[in-house]
């Protein structure tokens, strides 16, 4: 099974608000912070490690700034997010409108990322101003790509998951895919031989750009506080950058 960003972000909307907090006292008193992922969506998170995906190697450096270790709550539908253990949940989208209705807490933003255009390398619409009633465009099913585009009259192909869009692509069945530049930078990487080129995000695109946090499920201020000390410090560093890089990611700076 493949599964993408937008299905974590959809177990994050099942959250319930009505957990205790979780203190950053009982997290060291306990050894472990708990993060939840899906076991088989790279490059977010893979079970069987090989790779782990960003997600969980995000994770484990920030447990080991926090003097902790990493424990993983393995989840697949936003159901099982209401019975899992977890404290923190990787790439949550950084809008407050959204996070109304998740109840998650957010640490500072540490990238920036949206939908890009992704194209064949040699040719192809080079924006979102480019498509018009002739390019045909992968979407993914329920997406605000899919809105958005739809909205202009953009011939539309829809997909369950946004690395179906792309191979789609590569194999000329559509003219263009709208995508994140994660997936599209890990397809490449994973593709070396038949790689798409990728817009730079348009930002007067304004439902299509965000930036991401680190989401806390039930965080008291020292945990948020420790969490943001933990991203200012593996950023400083070069951590961030290097996990993304070693799966074709480049890194946007939040806006």
């Amino acid at each position: 099974m493949k599964a993408s960003f937008s299905l974590i972000l959809l177990a994050a909307l099942g959250l319930s608000g009505s957990a205790e907090a979780r203190s950053l006292d009982a997290i060291r008193a306990l050894g472990a912070i708990g993060l939840c992922a899906h076991p088989n969506s790279l490059p977010f998170a893979s079970k069987t490690e090989n790779p782990p995906g960003f997600q969980v190697e995000m994770g484990r450096a920030l447990a080991q700034e926090l003097g902790v270790s990493l424990k993983l709550d393995w989840i697949i539908t936003q159901y099982q997010m209401r019975s899992a253990d977890c404290d923190i949940i990787m790439d949550t989208i950084a809008d407050p409108e959204a996070q109304g209705e998740t109840n998650l807490k957010l640490s500072k933003p540490y990238y920036r990322t949206g939908v890009a255009l992704a194209v064949p390398s040699s040719n192809g619409p080079t924006s979102f101003k480019d498509l018009n009633d002739h390019t045909k465009v992968g979407v993914q099913v329920g997406s605000m790509a899919a809105m958005t585009l739809g909205q202009r009259h953009v011939p539309l192909s829809t997909f369950g998951f946004e690395v179906d869009s792309l191979d789609a692509l590569t194999h000329h069945e559509i003219d263009a895919a709208a995508v994140t530049p994660t997936m599209a930078g890990y397809f490449n990487l994973t593709h070396p031989q038949n790689t798409v080129r990728v817009s730079t995000l348009d930002e007067s695109e304004a439902n299509l750009n965000w930036n991401v946090a680190i989401g806390m499920v039930r965080p008291d201020d020292k945990l948020r506080d420790a969490i943001n000390d933990a991203l200012d410090h593996l950023r400083a560093n070069g951590t961030v950058e290097k996990i993304y890089a070693r799966y074709g990611v480049v890194l946007q700076a939040p806006k």
